[in-house]
């Protein structure tokens, strides 16, 4: 059990009829009503930080400097948070100042119109 995995002592309020359903359930399931409350908060963080909107509000914390690094990782994990620290690096570098190559056409060959006429309006 590593040090991250030790229990920690919880103390929070809840609505009565929260903590007897979930005695109920535990006791259905023969379990501890602490086991089902872990089990509970680790399916909902998963469902959570798997959802595009979270990862999305992450990002823009991030982006904006709400969160710190080992904030993100906590939420998105470790893979997710690499991919934003690096993009954010990027996005922070100067832009590459590349001239276009003067051997090459990029509007080379025939231009192509839409009509819009057949186009309606949302």
């Amino acid at each position: 059990m590593s040090a991250s995995d030790d229990p920690r002592r919880v103390h929070f309020q809840s609505p009565e009829y929260l903590v007897d359903r979930l005695n109920a359930i535990a006791d259905l399931f023969g379990k501890d009503r602490t086991d089902v409350l872990v089990e509970a908060m680790r399916e909902y963080i998963e469902k959570t930080a798997d959802s595009e909107s979270f990862q999305e509000l992450v990002a823009t914390k991030y982006y904006d400097d709400q969160l710190d690094f080992k904030t993100a990782k906590q939420l998105i994990g470790a893979e997710s948070d690499q991919r934003l620290r690096l993009l954010k690096s990027d996005l922070e570098s100067e832009p590459l100042d590349i001239a276009a190559p003067e051997d090459v056409d990029i509007y080379d060959g025939e231009a192509m119109t839409v009509p819009t006429d057949d186009v309606k309006e949302q």
